[in-house]
């Protein structure tokens, strides 16, 4: 038996903080669950709360980050909401702020669909299939 619980958290950099928080906050619905100034030493970094206990550091670095997580050139990562409803909502949402989404696909155990955040990291946004 592990003592692994899950993914405590996903780091991703970017140029622009604001936007890359705005975007999985207002766009997406994570919620800010504190930020943190540069200091001397240390970048500014806001850390999103995408539900349960898993949590996105974002990271603003002077350097632009590479679009892809994966070298499959897909998401790399993904977050997930409840049902195919809730999944399909948002993909409307996504659609309406002009913000490139794929369409939805069904998988054996999941509905998915790639979303392109402001950056143009791609990721994949899921719903379980009741089994």
């Amino acid at each position: 038996m592990t003592d692994l619980l899950g993914i405590n958290h996903l780091t991703l950099s970017t140029t622009d903080l604001d936007r890359l928080v705005a975007y999985y906050t207002d766009l997406l619905g994570a919620t800010l669950a504190f930020e943190r100034a540069a200091t001397a030493a240390d970048p500014r970094v806001a850390v999103l709360d995408v539900g349960g206990a898993d949590h996105l550091m974002i990271v603003e670095t002077a350097a632009t980050p590479a679009p892809s997580l994966d070298p499959l050139n897909r998401a790399g990562w993904g977050l997930r909401v409840a049902t195919y409803e809730r999944l399909a909502g948002l993909r409307e949402r996504i659609l309406a702020a002009g913000q490139p989404v794929g369409e939805i696909e069904t998988l054996p155990t999941q509905w998915t669909m790639t979303a392109r955040d402001p950056d143009g990291r791609p990721v994949d946004i899921r719903a379980h299939r009741p089994r």
